[in-house]
């Protein structure tokens, strides 16, 4: 595995389920739980930005309350 310089999330705090990300030399952004540091997810930062702006749009809050059709408020 690479070495990378890892970024704990502010938003982790001092709990268990920290959330890190990497910048690699090829440009592609990496991410991983310290739950299991051995799996990392790679992906473009165009593809993690589109993913963070659509968090922030509510498009995923179905997955939070799968009894409902619609978004939570």
């Amino acid at each position: 595995m690479s070495t990378y310089d890892w970024q704990k999330s502010s938003y982790s705090g001092n709990c268990g389920n920290c959330v890190y990300i990497a910048a690699a030399d090829d440009g592609s952004i990496k991410l991983h739980e310290s739950d299991d540091p051995d799996v990392v997810v790679t992906t473009t930062p165009e593809k993690l930005r589109a993913f963070i702006l659509g968090v922030k749009a509510g498009e995923f809050d179905h997955f939070a309350h799968p009894d409902t059709d619609t978004p939570a408020p």
